[in-house]
């Protein structure tokens, strides 16, 4: 994998490094709306970005979109971009998906580096090559594999975050233990999610990484081992859809109430342990809270869950456990199995 990912110590010195390490005429920095005013303060004045070009986009999810993406490529060019210049996506999962997308296509692909500043993208979006845009109502409905040249992960950031957000990268971190082993898993449900230690976090943070990277390693474009990745992401992506037509929830919000039906399936049908699932369960409830689906949504989620892109030949594709690190992928269940998985996710 070409993409270097760097635990931070020295946050000035590291970029300096990175953009040192990427032939650039012109450096951009990508933004949104949030980042601009909370992220941006901490490093536009470092040398190495004195001549930065900022460009800001809408914040959250609403804008991951075309139009959204029309602009980042008018602006570049507007700006003077040419194939050698380096774009920095300093921001959340939406920039880092956007930006890299934009960076991947502008003038055939220019070098990017991603510096996530929410749990969430520092544990999954700006890691493993993913870039793309919601189209057509569908989540990451286009988009490319292409790696970043560099990812810069410094907790510091996260001082910016709320407590919700929080919860969202968290949702992936214990994605990663589930299907890592027994003793991140316990420390990862053991963890004071109200309370965070910033500093446990940034250990945590870099065993999570090394999760990822060492799967998308081993199948970076997601032919096999790489859709362990894909825990609790079938019934979540559906959650998502279904929320956004009514009461958006947060990416990982909908990743932690997908876990909940996908550990109950892989009870059922891969032998996972009743009761690692329900101190999973437990824990996503205790932080997360639940859902307000009714059985007269079934038939809509299960529709969207057939659209989501793992799906071959239209059977609905899940990734379960036999245990904690046991991955079972390219598993299927039956519509029943579907509901009654809903049926605990509503009464568990």
């Amino acid at each position: 994998m070409s993409q270097r990912v760097i635990i931070s110590t020295n946050l000035e010195s590291e970029i300096a490094e990175a953009l040192a390490e990427c032939e650039h005429d012109k450096i951009f920095v990508l933004t949104d709306e949030t980042t601009v005013v909370k992220c941006w303060p901490v490093v536009k004045n470092y040398f190495s970005l004195k001549d930065a070009k900022v460009i800001t986009i809408g914040a959250t999810d609403t804008h991951k979109d075309l139009d959204t993406m029309v602009h980042v490529w008018k602006s570049l060019g507007e700006g003077g971009a040419s194939r050698h210049s380096c774009m920095i996506n300093l921001g959340g999962g939406m920039v880092t998906d956007l930006g890299g997308f934009a960076a991947a296509t502008f003038k055939r692909g220019i070098n990017f580096i991603n510096i996530p500043t929410t749990l969430l993208s520092m544990v999954d979006a700006s890691v493993g090559g993913k870039t793309g845009i919601n189209f057509g109502g569908l989540k990451n409905e286009i988009g490319v594999f292409c790696d970043s040249k560099f990812v810069i992960l410094d907790t510091e950031f996260l001082r910016t975050l709320d407590a919700e957000n929080i919860c969202s990268g968290y949702a992936e971190m214990l994605k990663h233990g589930l299907i890592s082993d027994e003793k991140m898993w316990a420390e990862l449900v053991g963890f004071d999610l109200a309370h965070p230690d910033l500093q446990q976090l940034q250990r945590m943070v870099g065993d999570s990484v090394a999760v990822k990277e060492r799967i998308v390693e081993q199948d970076p474009h997601e032919h096999g081992i790489r859709k362990a990745l894909n825990l609790g992401h079938t019934f979540g992506h559906a959650f998502e859809s279904w929320a956004l037509k009514r009461k958006p929830v947060l990416h990982g919000y909908a990743v932690a109430f997908g876990l909940i039906p996908e550990l109950y399936l892989s009870v059922m049908k891969t032998g996972f342990p009743t009761e690692k699932m329900r101190q999973t369960v437990n824990f996503i409830k205790e932080y997360y809270g639940s859902l307000p689906i009714t059985c007269d949504d079934y038939d809509e989620l299960i529709e969207l869950m057939r659209h989501d892109k793992k799906n071959q030949d239209g059977i609905i594709n899940f990734t379960l456990l036999g245990g904690i690190g046991d991955i079972r992928i390219n598993q299927s269940a039956t519509i029943d199995e579907i509901k009654e998985a809903f049926d605990f996710f509503r009464e568990g």
